[in-house]
């Protein structure tokens, strides 16, 4: 039997899934073969074929036989449907949007949850990315960091341990070996255009418990920003005093650049 749960997202029954899926894998087919292919009774076949009829996902070629609509004709279908609830959706939400200057700071759980809302900020970033991410959730999210670089983005990025070094303006937390022992866990830090923070740590342990804060609210944005410039001056202090060693350079250059921007 072949089935998509997927489908069932755009409003088909189960049994019209599982009887679409069936038909575009074996066609033509019959009733009594798409039965035994679809895990539907005989009793059910003609009903569900009917209702597939109407709503043009299904063609009856000759006596009994029958053909699906071509997988891309209902990818276009859907998309279009799609699209145009969701453009006279999103007119009903302005309608009745009230205009208030409450900013959120919302909490997210879940490692998935988290990973999905720090792609569509960097998805969605148009002018500057600070990020501070360890190396694991660093490589998962790198696609999505260098298309904003493609795209004119400035990156910012404090690295919490080695990674490929990428971008003009990127270092290597001091710490960076010892943290995830004195914090518990792996801290993910972005803030998108001055305008957008998402703040957090997965504990070791306790990923999918762990709470994160997503928010829009100037001073916290403001203030987690600084925290992330903080980290490039503790990067120059710890090289030019414990280390006493002299910047190259490439880190003049991004000192003079942190220094300024602000």
């Amino acid at each position: 039997m072949v089935e998509s749960y997927i489908m069932t997202e755009f409003g088909f029954s189960q049994y019209e899934t599982s009887c679409y899926m069936a038909l575009v894998a074996h066609h033509p087919s019959n009733g009594s073969q798409l039965s035994k292919l679809s895990g539907i009774a005989r009793s059910r076949i003609y009903d569900v074929l009917n209702t597939l009829s109407r709503k043009g996902l299904v063609f009856e070629i000759e006596q009994g036989k029958y053909v699906p609509l071509p997988p891309q004709e209902l990818k276009k279908r859907l998309k279009s449907r799609f699209e145009s609830n969701l453009h006279s959706f999103a007119e009903e939400l302005e309608a009745a949007t009230t205009v208030t200057e409450y900013e959120y700071i919302l909490t997210l759980r879940g490692y998935d949850e988290v990973i999905q809302k720090a792609i569509e900020i960097i998805d969605h970033a148009e002018k500057e990315l600070y990020i501070r991410l360890f190396p694991p959730c660093g490589k998962k999210l790198a696609p999505h960091i260098d298309k904003a670089a493609a795209r004119g983005v400035g990156i910012r990025y404090v690295c919490m341990g080695s990674m490929v070094h990428n971008f003009e303006i990127q270092i290597e937390h001091p710490d960076s070996q010892e943290l995830i022992h004195k914090i518990g866990g792996e801290s993910v830090d972005i803030i998108a255009d001055k305008e957008e923070a998402l703040i957090g740590m997965f504990e070791l342990g306790k990923e999918d418990l762990s709470p994160f804060i997503w928010t829009k609210n100037k001073w916290f944005v403001i203030g987690n920003r600084d925290s992330l410039r903080h980290d490039f001056y503790h990067y120059f202090l710890n090289k030019t005093y414990d280390c006493n060693e002299q910047l190259t350079v490439e880190e003049k250059n991004i000192y003079e650049f942190i220094k300024a921007d602000e």
